[in-house]
């Protein structure tokens, strides 16, 4: 996998992730407790070989390039690296914003023209699944394809939502299509059941083979694909066009793939890791996820009840608490008496020393973490909140759409905003 360099795409605005993107970008949100987005492409990187990886960023990325930075630090002897490719002004592009998928590639096309590179895999850093990028490559090469889409195998519904493709028996693809619609639409990129049986799986109500949005691609080819047109989405425009004179290839992946850009489903795919067997395993020795190391002390319980979650380090929850089916996040205080159900508390980025806590007493503002006897229920709270006594977040009134500074809903979804405060007795009210 040497001569396969990596492109992670950071991301556009994710203004569906909002408010949990307001200051940071999509691939910097926080997973699991511990992990960042971003950690999920890079770690399946590091354990498929490919240790020459770009990430792409543009909105909000001082908190990504952070965690990068001291994340991700190879051996010298080694030549890996991982490195920031922020979108900035030049003489030649002027100071245009990336435009799309292509685009963003185009404008850093020199970074994959050295010499011992043959393959580009382009990435998105958004998305929650384990894929070993050999199998990936090997489909690519034995096929003597030009390009290769990852494809995962989808239902109607979930279809109109992805780009799709029509492919012949061999996997080579023969149409693509972004986001139809109509039902004759996707009559026409029905994947025949034969070809699904072929593959070893069974089809069930997954008709269409959707793009995951990951692609290979022969160095001189993408460099052509670029550098002679001004397409902007690989999607939209790059795919449709190539598959008329060139080969573009499948890679069938029929595992657990979350695209992760609503707060619905960053809710769902968090609680779903804290289940006795995960759709997505984070202990699976052979195929852990990579992030940055911290120096945390060992989280401290007293006498609190936990069933079915995630607890982070450096966490101190008190006597009495209620935590079930949640992820609690690096250094989350939890007071006496809190209940926590169903929820995802992203903890802190600090903790706080004494003279924090007496200024924050002086002026009537929570300590960071959850007040003793706090209820929160099927809500997301952001980094370091101040959440005073007998807080209650839980959205009674049953609003799925609302904005307020400090916190908003999404789906049914309360999410407090990151750095805000709510006093003594708060409650969760939209009028």
């Amino acid at each position: 996998m040497k001569n396969v360099v990596a492109l992670i795409l950071g991301g556009g605005r994710g203004s569906r992730l909002y408010p949990l993107t307001k200051f940071r970008a999509k691939p910097a949100v926080p997973l699991g407790g511990k992990y960042r987005l971003i950690d999920i492409p890079i770690s399946n990187c590091i354990n498929s070989g490919i240790k020459k990886c770009y990430v792409l960023t543009q909105f909000l990325s001082v908190s990504m390039h952070a965690h990068i930075n001291q994340a991700y630090r190879f051996d010298r002897f080694d030549n890996g690296f991982v490195q920031i490719l922020a979108a900035t002004q030049t003489e030649s592009d002027g100071a245009d914003w990336f435009e799309g998928t292509a685009d963003a590639v185009r404008k850093n096309l020199r970074y994959i023209e050295s010499r011992g590179i043959d393959y580009v895999l382009i990435l998105s850093g958004d998305q929650l699944y384990r894929m070993d990028y050999c199998e990936f490559l090997r489909t690519h090469e034995e096929s003597g394809a030009e390009a290769t889409i990852g494809g995962l195998p989808v239902s109607r519904q979930a279809a109109k939502s992805f780009g799709v493709m029509r492919i012949d028996s061999t996997g080579r693809v023969e149409g693509f299509a972004e986001k139809p619609q109509t039902d004759a639409e996707l009559d026409a990129f029905k994947i025949d059941e034969s070809w699904f049986t072929s593959q070893g799986m069974q089809q069930g109500n997954r008709e269409l083979l959707a793009s995951m949005g990951i692609y290979i691609f022969n160095r001189d080819f993408l460099l052509d694909c670029l550098n002679l047109t001004n397409y902007q989405d690989f999607g939209k425009e790059v795919f449709p066009a190539a598959i008329r004179s060139r080969h573009v290839q499948a890679h069938l992946f029929d595992d657990y793939w979350e695209d992760i850009g609503t707060i619905r489903a960053f809710y769902d795919a968090n609680l779903a890791l804290t289940r006795p067997n995960p759709p997505f395993d984070l202990h699976l020795p052979q195929a852990p996820v990579f992030t940055r190391s911290r120096s945390l002390p060992p989280t401290q319980v007293d006498g609190a009840h936990v069933s079915s979650s995630i607890i982070a380090e450096g966490c101190r929850i008190g006597r009495g608490a209620i935590i079930e089916n949640s992820v609690i996040g690096l250094r989350s205080v939890i007071g006496e008496g809190v209940s926590v159900r169903n929820s995802i508390i992203m903890g802190a980025d600090y903790y706080e020393d004494d003279g924090d806590m007496a200024r924050s007493r002086a002026s009537d503002i929570p300590n960071i973490g959850l007040g003793a006897g706090t209820v929160v229920e099927n809500a997301i709270v952001d980094k370091n909140c101040r959440i005073g006594r007998n807080v209650r977040v839980v959205n009674e009134a049953g609003v799925q759409e609302y904005d307020d500074e400090s916190f908003g809903i999404r789906d049914g979804i309360p999410v407090l905003v990151k750095d805000a405060y709510f006093p003594d007795g708060w409650r969760l009210r939209t009028s």
